[in-house]
């Protein structure tokens, strides 16, 4: 398979004809710039006036607090909300029943743009917000140690000022709005391409928490990668009478990544790779008849991502031979390497420089510099200077996956940024939650709301941008490079994390968030903000 290429190409690409796979036709004429401007300072003025449901969706999505393939609180608060707003919604979409599609059309024909955002937490990271220490509200407990609560209430607020814009103008179209659910162990992506869900659109708007307000287009650093879990099965024995009778499962456990860890040296350095034992045994008096590893394959291509993974799995064959146990392997899921659209990605940037970055006040300043000191990263503060729009390295860096990959290859797609954490934390940790239920938070995804209301109008009403996007999705991103799927007839892992959520629910409710008592959750938890420097 030859590398990605990665020409340069622009909005030149405008005239080339849409790719043989879009299944709907878009407005004949491209809008007068005037009329344009005006739609998109319209649209502003919508997201603007959402600033509060922006507010408490953020806030409301935080204080659930979700693992992966659980988030059932926040699909039923959000799915709501796009009802009551006139959404067709569809759940359980690709056998995940906190997955859904929620679609709203307006005349005939124009663009499908199908908008999404990732919606789970990670174990262990509930945290009071806006306190510069570690203080979970119920410890052990999950949460948005990532800030994965912000991105629907950027999409749902970009969404509805839109539509108020279809619907006054005429503008005919489709919004398809879905969840990220279970992104963490990249667990649902592939599964909604493998079902479907993107067969009927034409580009795909994907939205992500930062610290800046930024897209990016082609390859980008990171990694794709296989999610898999390993189960060994063998005898047990009473470990100190009879172990000769026994089959130790955790033995061939220990075995695999023994032997994995050795193989390391010998891969690439591009390479990603980790490793939890789900499942050890009951009790060391007892020899293991079963336990579980879970595995994460990371790479920068297709076929390397394969290649590690079929050297994981002939590991683990090994292992078992020689505890004389059995391995079958269940995969979770995958991530592709992404590429995301250069036109797409052109224009979303035309329209950040226009939003920029929210205004931060000299105290939220000092409290990001005082969380950064917390964690030892480095004092810089708050964002203040967009990020230019530069081409992609030709050797990127390697690093994290997101299985929005998997969806980039499918239809043209691009992630915009928007900044509602700090920069230089570590991230998936209980620090990146401290100011996810913040004004920081707030502000931050009102003004990527703003980006993606603008983008959309910008997709809705020049069509030539929807023929550039399809063009450089055919003629120059799959030119070479074609989507390797690895799912077949896999099943989903949605009893992932049901013991946990099971355990820590009912102590997680008594402090879900309620707007109609409280302005924010802030508030609710009795918090002052700003809060005084030096006071944590």
């Amino acid at each position: 398979m030859k590398t990605l290429a990665l020409p340069l190409c622009s909005l030149a690409l405008a005239l080339a004809a849409p790719c043989a796979s879009a299944q709907t036709a878009t407005p004949a004429a491209s809008i007068a710039p005037e009329k344009l401007a005006a739609l998109k300072t319209d649209a502003i003025a919508g997201v603007d006036k959402r600033a509060k449901l922006v507010q408490e969706m953020v806030d409301s999505i935080f204080s659930f607090g979700e693992l992966a393939m659980q988030e059932v609180e926040s699909s039923k608060y959000i799915t709501a909300i796009l009802e009551k707003n006139g959404f067709t919604v569809t759940r359980g979409v690709a056998g995940m029943p906190t997955a859904w599609t929620a679609v709203w059309t307006n005349g005939q024909g124009g663009p499908t743009i199908a908008v999404g955002s990732d919606i789970d937490g990670i174990p262990k990271a509930n945290q009071k917000p806006g306190v510069a220490r570690r203080e979970p509200l119920v410890p052990g407990a999950p949460g948005h140690g990532e800030g994965h609560n912000s991105g629907q209430a950027v999409n749902v607020a970009a969404a509805l000022a839109v539509k108020d814009l279809m619907l006054r103008e005429k503008i005919p179209g489709t919004l398809k709005l879905w969840p990220g659910v279970a992104e963490e162990p990249v667990a649902a992506k592939a599964f909604f391409v493998r079902d479907g869900m993107f067969s009927d659109v034409d580009v795909v708007l994907f939205t992500h928490v930062g610290s800046n307000l930024q897209t990016a287009w082609g390859q980008p650093q990171g990694t794709g990668g296989i999610s898999v879990l390993y189960t060994f099965t063998g005898e047990s024995a009473h470990s100190a009478g009879n172990p000769w009778r026994g089959r130790s499962a955790l033995d061939a456990v220990e075995l695999m990544d023994a032997g994995w860890n050795f193989r390391r040296e010998h891969l690439r350095p591009e390479q990603r790779s980790h490793y939890v034992i789900k499942d050890g045994g009951d009790f060391p008096n007892v020899v293991p008849s079963t336990a579980t590893v879970w595995y994460y394959f990371r790479e920068q291509t297709f076929d390397n991502i394969r290649k590690n993974y079929q050297i994981g799995s002939k590991i683990a064959d090994a292992a078992a031979m020689m505890t004389d146990t059995t391995v079958a392997s269940r995969i979770i899921g995958t991530a592709a390497p992404q590429h995301m659209n250069r036109p797409m990605a052109e224009a979303a940037y035309e329209n950040i420089k226009q939003v920029g970055l929210p205004a931060w006040t000299p105290e939220e300043q000092a409290f990001a510099k005082q969380v950064q000191k917390l964690v030892a990263g480095d004092e810089d503060g708050l964002d203040t200077e967009i990020k230019p729009l530069t081409p992609p390295d030709k050797e990127p860096k390697s690093g994290g996956s997101d299985d929005i990959g998997d969806v980039s290859w499918t239809r043209p797609t691009i992630t915009v940024r928007f900044p509602s954490n700090i920069p230089n934390l570590p991230g998936h940790n209980w620090s990146n939650a401290i100011t996810m239920a913040t004004p920081i938070a707030h502000k931050g995804a009102v003004a990527g709301a703003k980006v993606m209301a603008m983008t959309m109008v910008d997709l809705l009403t020049r069509p030539e941008l929807v023929a550039a996007a399809k063009s450089y999705f055919t003629d120059v991103q799959t030119k070479d490079t074609k989507y390797q799927p690895v799912l077949t007839n896999e099943a989903p892992y949605i009893e992932m994390n049901a013991d946990i959520m099971e355990k820590f629910r009912p102590e997680m409710k008594k402090y879900y968030y309620d707007p109609k008592k409280y302005k924010t959750y802030l508030d609710q938890l009795g918090l002052s903000w700003p809060p005084a420097v030096g006071s944590q």
